[in-house]
């Protein structure tokens, strides 16, 4: 399968990224890793860049890194659209005092408009 992980500068992120390594590993699939830039996040996009390598040597995957501008949920939903992707991941969703899942303006753009399927990591 042809992955896409979506990160941005998050914790959140970064655990999206482990779990995706991990399932790339076990399954062989080929891995393409887009930063979008939110100025907003912990981490820059270069700081996620340069974690991103760190954590693919560290396992031992070969993937590709793009670094992607503009609005993260536009720019993940266009350069999914150019390539040949099977699957597009990304993190989000944290969990109301009610128990509901509440989805983040990136999240809820890319669930709707991706022309691929979407995995959710929580």
């Amino acid at each position: 399968m042809n992955v896409l992980v979506g990160l941005v500068g998050s914790d959140e992120s970064l655990k999206t990224l482990r779990q995706t390594i991990e399932r790339t590993r076990e399954v062989g699939d080929d891995l393409t890793v887009a930063v979008v830039e939110k100025p907003e996040s912990k981490r820059s996009q270069e700081e996620m860049v340069e974690r991103t390598e760190e954590l693919l040597i560290e396992t031992g995957i070969d993937a590709e890194i793009v670094t992607l501008e503009g609005d993260p949920g536009s720019a993940l939903v266009d350069h999914t659209e150019q390539g040949e992707f099977d699957q597009l991941v990304i993190g989000g969703g944290t969990l109301s005092p009610m128990g509901k899942i509440q989805l983040g303006p990136i999240t809820e753009f890319v669930l709707l408009n991706a022309p691929t399927t979407v995995k959710l990591v929580r």
